[in-house]
């Protein structure tokens, strides 16, 4: 507590209580208002529309998709949340000698959209309050008591404020208070994983003339193996990059950058083109932290009338671009059950949302894991690319017999477990069409209806 503050207890009894003012938070106290509920959020953070938004030096850039959109707009906030993104048509790929080569995404206009995490959770902040959602900032949960539904908080100007809540929902992310106290229970499984990688956040600026430096409607990727550099874009014309590296026990890891000079040797030795745009560089590595990154897995996610979502019940790392979008789609799955069974049955609700999603957030999050690899490794070969292409126009010949497996997550709302499952048959024979020691110079002989009937037989199988 802090001193010279006197402990109080302030029992009030909340219909339902979110912890988390995050964008799932936030989103999801938007479609609870609008089913008549009454909701409270419970946000351990200062506002960041008083204080300004910084996330202590982490990335603050998302990568908005169609499970995200639809999620949107349902609650009619598309063309709000389309001011302030950018949109990115596929990834360009930087070689170690500056040149580069551009690899759609989709079909034409399939794009994924650029957001600033910050202003992003400032609108919905806003729109929720706006609703009539009771946010209250400065309040960090200190435990959580599952018998009585009763919640702790440390607040600055108080001290401890306690609640009681009908419906407790956890959003408060990957190191979630509510399921902290979830694994205090019997029979609770819960699994975290660190990857041997972490991250820093750095930036490109805008030109002396106000432009971007780089083309705008891409995702750029510098991959070099065991590491990489990516960059998306901003309206206000810079760029927002992140540098994945291993922590230790490689060439180039965390652990070897020691001063500005070991930074600028790695900079200009495996991303000259982005460190001549970078002027920065040397005060941001210093002053951004290095950020873990980590997988969390749990089950159950639902205890009476308790639940998690989105990260705090499926942390996922970064290289799907499906977290908040996942997160998003968790919001409007649970809506439509609380549509098709109101709002006097939330037991069965959150029981139903649980068995539901529990399939799917599996699936992506073994997807996130596997796109590391490839973003970081596989997109500076040549024979991916010849791959991507392939699979490209055999989605154009037969687009409803081949998609690929990034349109099926990306750019469909196709439930994640069945994308994952057609998308290793379609890698399978992927794999066999690639092993053809003249692929390069005959991919554009292959006999694509023959490659459908194969996948057709696979999925008969």
């Amino acid at each position: 507590m802090i001193e010279g503050v006197i402990e109080i207890e302030i029992m009030e009894k909340n219909e339902i209580s979110i912890l988390g003012a995050g964008l799932i938070g936030s989103l999801l106290s938007i479609y609870l208002k609008k089913r008549g509920c009454d909701v409270s959020v419970y946000e351990k953070r200062a506002d960041n529309r008083k204080v300004g938004y910084k996330e202590e030096g982490r990335s603050i850039n998302m990568a908005l998709s169609d499970r995200g959109w639809k999620a949107l707009e349902k609650i009619g906030m598309t063309e709000k949340v389309a001011a302030l993104t950018i949109p990115m048509y596929g990834r360009r790929i930087h070689d170690e000698h500056g040149n580069t080569s551009f690899l759609p995404y989709g079909k034409d206009k399939q794009a994924i959209y650029s957001i600033s995490r910050g202003k992003f959770n400032q609108l919905l902040v806003e729109e929720a309050e706006n609703k009539g959602v009771k946010i209250f900032f400065d309040h960090k949960c200190e435990s959580v008591d599952l018998r009585t539904n009763e919640i702790s908080f440390t607040v600055p100007e108080t001290g401890t404020e306690k609640i009681h809540s009908k419906v407790i929902i956890g959003s408060d992310g990957a190191y979630s208070s509510l399921r902290m106290a979830m694994q205090k229970q019997v029979r609770f499984n819960f699994r975290q994983e660190y990857i041997s990688h972490g991250y820093k956040e750095l930036s490109i600026p805008a030109t002396a003339e106000g432009e971007f430096a780089m083309d705008p409607n891409a995702l750029h990727i510098w991959p070099r193996g065991m590491f990489m550099l990516i960059a998306l874009p901003n309206p206000d014309k810079s760029f927002t990059c992140t540098l994945f590296l291993p922590f230790e026990g490689a060439k180039v890891c965390f652990d070897k950058i020691n001063d500005k000079r070991d930074v600028e040797g790695i900079f200009k030795n495996y991303f000259d083109d982005a460190y001549q745009l970078m002027p920065n560089l040397g005060e941001e590595f210093f002053t951004n932290p290095t950020s873990a990154l980590i997988n969390v897995e749990c089950y159950p996610w639902v205890l009476k009338q308790a639940m998690l979502i989105g990260d705090a019940s499926h942390a996922m790392v970064p290289f799907y671009g499906q977290g908040m979008n996942c997160g998003f789609e968790d919001c409007f799955i649970l809506d439509s059950l609380i549509e098709k069974l109101g709002t006097n049955a939330w037991e069965l609700v959150f029981a139903k949302f649980q068995k539901m999603r529990k399939p799917d957030t599996d699936a992506i999050s073994k997807l996130a894991m596997e796109n590391f690899v490839e973003m970081r490794d596989a997109t500076a070969d040549p024979k991916f690319l010849l791959r991507k292409k392939i699979e490209a126009k055999l989605h154009s010949l037969f687009p409803n017999e081949w998609i690929p497996l990034y349109t099926m997550v990306t750019f469909s709302d196709m439930p994640y477990s069945e994308a994952y499952t057609q998308g290793k048959l379609q890698e399978a024979i992927m794999d066999k069409v690639m092993a053809n020691p003249l692929i390069t110079q005959n991919w554009d002989k292959l006999d694509y209806e023959d490659i459908v009937n194969q996948m057709d037989a696979a999925k008969a199988v």
